[in-house]
């Protein structure tokens, strides 16, 4: 009786590891492989972005880096005409959490420079830098107001945050 007891008790240990790993590894990040695989098929892609639904990333095809947002419900890209120039270079993106804007740091004739981009206007508009500094890399807030920015002046990297209307 009591062997039995035994041999039951050892067949259920497996049980249990797989039920005490399951519930360890159920909860931890999981990669979404369809969407991974999708980006990867497309080309090459960096300084990815995500907001909601939203994500915003500077892609490379056929030679030339392009800034695109994709709606992950849909898992398909989302026009954003007037966004991208044939003689610039995007150097870093960030969305809102509505997609509807989109802050851009790009280099175009020798100068970087930093925009807003509203989707619903399709209107890109230049953001000054006060004072005077060279931007690299930029946030938008989750509400779209806010963009913290990360500015190079005399040689020293500063954060600014810039409060949008």
């Amino acid at each position: 009786m009591r062997s039995r007891v035994r041999l039951a008790s050892l067949r259920l240990i497996p049980l249990a590891l797989a039920a005490l790993l399951g519930g360890c590894l159920g909860g931890g990040p999981r990669p979404l492989f369809g969407l991974n695989a999708q980006l990867a098929r497309e080309g090459s892609s960096h300084d990815p972005a995500l907001a909601g639904p939203w994500l915003a990333l500077i892609r490379g095809r056929q030679g030339r880096e392009r800034a695109e947002l994709l709606d992950l419900r849909r898992t398909a890209p989302v026009p954003v005409p007037g966004l991208n120039r044939p003689d610039a270079q995007p150097l870093s993106l960030s969305v809102d959490q509505r997609g509807e804007r989109l802050a851009l740091v790009r280099q175009l004739e020798g100068r970087t420079e930093l925009l807003l981009y509203r989707r619903s206007l399709q209107s890109l508009q230049r953001i000054p830098i006060e004072p005077a500094g060279v931007p690299r890399l930029v946030s938008l807030s989750a509400d779209g107001r806010v963009l913290a920015v990360q500015v190079s002046r005399g040689g020293l990297w500063q954060v600014d945050l810039i409060e949008l209307p």
